[in-house]
């Protein structure tokens, strides 16, 4: 029998990670978020804009220089380090380049089309900031959802729904949830630690992060404020459940996912999740959240795992996020590859009845490096019913280099930027039909 104080000790830290990561908030400009997003802004406004900007230039520069020392001149005995800054060629070379990038865009020197505000700019003034308090926030409260039980309690209740129809263990519907409520990268964070750790395989750790990482309820109005349709936020979520729901059914049964093999980035902890007889799944969940409550380390260890965590996303998430973010957009705003892969859709499209079509396929695939920009393309089209099916499409494609996509990439979760490209691809033939037919029921 547990005692009271290990009840006690799995319900407070798990009632407060559900608070600070899955309960819904307004903040001051009257938008939807979650206290760790409240947190970062605050942190943001109180060190002040430019000072923040300024910290993550010296992260990300700091960063590059530790990694080149580790990787090619000194060989670290600890292995924090080795595991941070002891890197291939490739990883060095994307650290060096962020580093490059952040200086251009700091400084502002160099070519226009690296620095400017819809490339490097965006990268290091609109997107960094939060990241990097949202990072500070999200890798030391972390803790409170994963260590004390949460994930036990959760896991066992759900077990019988995310196997069969996601694939999924049951554990990972915290995950799910910290992403649709709060914020993608929240969820790529828990995913990356989860797998780390040995909880998560290969394969599911890279569904999870490629399948419910989806943008927050907030960036989800900012999209839909952006082209101009405030007034159809319930249709326009809706669809977005809808279709997003309907992509985790089919991913993982598909390659390139299915295909990834159920090995471990350590020894593997898979947990049993049947039902012992004698038990139900909430009686059962139950006695696993106080076994685990109970094993839980102290206030010490909780902080050095969240700091631990802090620094693995502020040297190794930043400049992998502000190098291929850039190099993204700089593809999307100087060529016209995107423009071109789109093209052979505009068929497709006009077979869809979808009006407009040649500006909606110019707008298809440059989602890939910023949410924004299928937005920002399509947003002086007339017809309302386009205007709607690229907005909500720019969501269900979720990979986004600019932000998830670069965050996940950064992470150690095992999908390099090809596949990422790919499960891209297939999100849109399989998300877009399903907009497309709620589009035409209601315009």
């Amino acid at each position: 029998m547990h005692k009271s104080a290990t009840l006690f000790k799995f319900l407070i830290p798990s009632l407060i990670g559900v608070f600070m990561f899955l309960f819904p908030m307004k903040n001051a400009d009257g938008d939807t978020t979650i206290p760790v997003a409240y947190l970062a802004d605050a942190l943001n406004e109180l060190i002040g804009y430019d000072n923040v900007v300024l910290i993550v230039v010296i992260l990300i520069n700091i960063s590059a220089l530790l990694t080149i020392l580790f990787s090619w001149v000194v060989n670290p005995a600890q292995e924090f380090f080795r595991n941070l800054f002891r890197l291939n060629a490739v990883w060095v070379i994307l650290r060096v380049l962020g580093a490059v990038f952040s200086l251009m865009g700091y400084f502002v020197f160099g070519p226009e089309f690296i620095n400017s505000e819809n490339t490097g700019g965006l990268m290091l003034y609109d997107l960094l900031p939060t990241l990097f308090a949202i990072f500070l926030f999200a890798g030391i409260l972390l803790p409170l959802l994963l260590n004390y039980g949460l994930l036990e309690f959760v896991g066992t209740m759900f077990a019988k729904i995310m196997r069969p129809l996601f694939t999924l263990p049951g554990r990972s519907t915290v995950d799910n949830l910290a992403s649709w409520v709060g914020d993608g990268t929240v969820g790529v964070l828990l995913t990356s630690n989860q797998y780390e750790n040995g909880y998560y395989s290969k394969r599911e750790a890279a569904i999870i992060a490629t399948t419910f990482s989806v943008v927050s309820i907030t960036f989800s109005i900012v999209i839909l404020d952006l082209i101009g349709l405030m007034d159809r936020f319930l249709l326009f979520y809706m669809t977005i459940i809808i279709a997003g729901i309907i992509a985790a059914l089919i991913m993982p049964r598909i390659p390139p996912l299915s295909r990834i093999k159920d090995d471990y980035y350590v020894e593997g902890r898979a947990i049993d999740e049947t039902v012992p007889s004698g038990y139900n799944p909430v009686t059962w969940g139950y006695k696993k959240a106080l076994d685990r409550a109970h094993e839980a380390e102290g206030f010490g260890d909780f902080l050095k795992d969240g700091v631990k965590t802090v620094g693995d996303m502020w040297f190794a998430v930043l400049p992998i996020v502000m190098a291929i973010g850039t190099l993204g957009t700089i593809f999307a705003e100087y060529t016209p590859v995107f423009t071109w892969i789109g093209a052979p859709f505009v068929p497709v499209l006009e077979l869809m009845n979808v009006p407009e079509a040649q500006a909606a396929s110019e707008s298809l695939f440059i989602g890939f490096t910023d949410m924004f920009l299928p937005a920002i393309l399509i947003e002086g089209v007339s017809s309302d019913m386009t205007r709607f099916i690229i907005g909500t499409l720019s969501i269900t494609q979720l990979i986004y280099l600019s932000e998830v996509g670069g965050v996940i990439l950064g992470s150690k979760i095992p999908v390099g930027i090809g596949k990422l490209f790919v499960i891209f691809l297939l999100r849109t033939a399989i998300t877009l039909p399903v907009i497309v037919v709620i589009a035409h029921i209601f315009f």
